[in-house]
């Protein structure tokens, strides 16, 4: 549920850049000049946080144990 710490292709951390990264997307930076600010430059970088959703937030919506 939380940012991948690493890459998993070249192993590069990319959990650091994460809140950074929103910030730049709220300061209305597209995401291709979100990701080249922050130094992400290889592709299987990129797809880390491209890809990520947070689910957290939905998943607290469920409460299994409570009946």
């Amino acid at each position: 549920m939380t940012i991948p710490v690493h890459c998993f292709m070249c192993g590069k951390i990319v959990s650091n850049t994460w809140e950074a990264y929103l910030g730049l997307l709220q300061a209305k930076y597209t995401e291709e000049d979100a990701l080249d600010a922050l130094g992400l430059k290889q592709y299987c970088c990129r797809h880390m946080l491209l890809a990520y959703m947070d689910l957290i937030e939905k998943l607290l919506n469920y409460a299994p144990l409570e009946k």
